[in-house]
């Protein structure tokens, strides 16, 4: 049996994890090779972990998120109003299945970037499509979009979507065409997606600064009538450090 060809096979068909866990299995004595149930159980859980780990990555750099920043490095303690078991209650991120919202409100310098960003990729390599924007790049995509004409491209993009991340809420004043826009988004996403919304502004202050009574009366039921809440408290984690 001509080992080399078998690699170059393995490699044309792009089973990178089966490769890996052959060349290894061949680089092992002869002695100290397994079974041939076990070398095809071996190579199996190889291709399934390098896939897993592919598709991990391909989300991370899709989702474009802020920090790299992991759930482990989220500093719980009653001082930020942030308990670990309240933390534990989303970390699995079932909340997207069950088509939950967040929202992460609190001071400047609190760590509720950071806290989301964790969030976004533990979803991420948990298998869930995330997309973050900050909110002027999440309001000038759709001013440039109704320009020219990738508008629909643009939610389409959005929907498929697991979960998304609007960062800065508040930060950046809505016109008429991304009020309704926000609006369009939140409704396709209702009751079937995620989202996170990170704002600095208490969220008895978001009516005011959506504007446009009616439009925000019905943004604020789909954000907030099926949601996590996440008040931190506590001084800048910056000026800590």
């Amino acid at each position: 049996m001509n080992t080399q060809i078998t690699m170059d096979h393995l490699a044309k068909l792009k089973l990178d994890g089966m490769l890996k866990a052959y060349q290894a299995v061949l680089s092992l004595p002869v002695q100290n090779q397994p079974s041939i149930n076990q070398f095809m159980a071996r190579l199996a859980e190889a291709e399934i972990q390098d896939k897993a780990a592919k598709k991990t990555a391909l989300y991370l750099r899709q989702s474009k998120l802020r920090y790299d920043a992991i759930l482990e490095q989220v500093h719980c303690n009653p001082q930020r109003n942030l308990t670990q078991e309240k933390l534990m209650m989303i970390a699995d991120c079932t909340f997207i299945d069950r088509a939950e919202n967040l929202l992460i409100t609190g001071s400047t310098g609190g760590g509720k970037s950071h806290l989301a960003c964790a969030i976004g990729r533990q979803a991420c390599t948990l298998g869930y499509r995330t997309l973050y924007f900050g909110i002027n790049r999440f309001l000038e995509e759709i001013s440039l979009t109704k320009l020219d004409g990738t508008y629909i491209k643009l939610l389409n993009k959005i929907e498929k979507a697991h979960l998304i991340i609007i960062d800065d809420f508040g930060l950046h004043p809505f016109d008429g065409t991304t009020r309704r826009a926000l609006l369009q988004i939140l409704e396709d996403r209702y009751g079937i997606k995620s989202t996170i919304i990170v704002s600095q502004l208490p969220i008895e202050k978001w009516y005011e600064y959506i504007g446009e009574s009616t439009i925000s009366d019905a943004i604020m039921d789909r954000l907030a009538g099926n949601a996590h809440r996440f008040d931190l408290k506590g001084e800048s984690l910056r000026k800590k450090k």
